[in-house]
């Protein structure tokens, strides 16, 4: 079971992203799966979550508007995208997978994480 995120990076304010998360040994479309986010000295807080069986999102204030979650089922990866990006965005982005019913964004709920990949949003 395996999570790997990647497409991080360095953009200005008001660039965008597109982070992946490929999944292998498990259907992500079995699973809650979530973003998150820890920036130096920070706790590592929810961005977003989606649950497959009714398309469900749920988006944290401070991205609600900008961040899109979403998945290909077919490639098995969980994607997303981030706009009118901030310098209050930047740190390393994790993709995590839980296995249940309920949405959460609680980090704690969750079963499986990426390796996570550094966003850095600067002029």
């Amino acid at each position: 079971v395996q999570l790997q995120a990647f497409g991080g990076g360095l953009v200005q304010p008001g660039g965008s992203l597109r982070l992946s998360c490929a999944a292998s040994g498990f259907t992500l479309d079995d699973y809650v799966t979530g973003w998150f986010r820890q920036a130096p000295g920070k706790e590592r807080e929810g961005v977003s979550c989606m649950r497959s069986s009714d398309g469900s999102t749920y988006y944290a204030d401070s991205v609600k508007g900008r961040f899109t979650i979403s998945r290909d089922n077919a490639k098995n990866t969980l994607y997303l995208q981030m706009n009118s990006l901030k310098p209050e965005d930047t740190a390393v982005y994790y993709c995590a997978a839980l296995l249940g019913a309920g949405l959460t964004i609680d980090p704690y709920e969750y079963d499986y994480w990426g390796q996570g990949t550094q966003v850095t949003v600067s002029s």
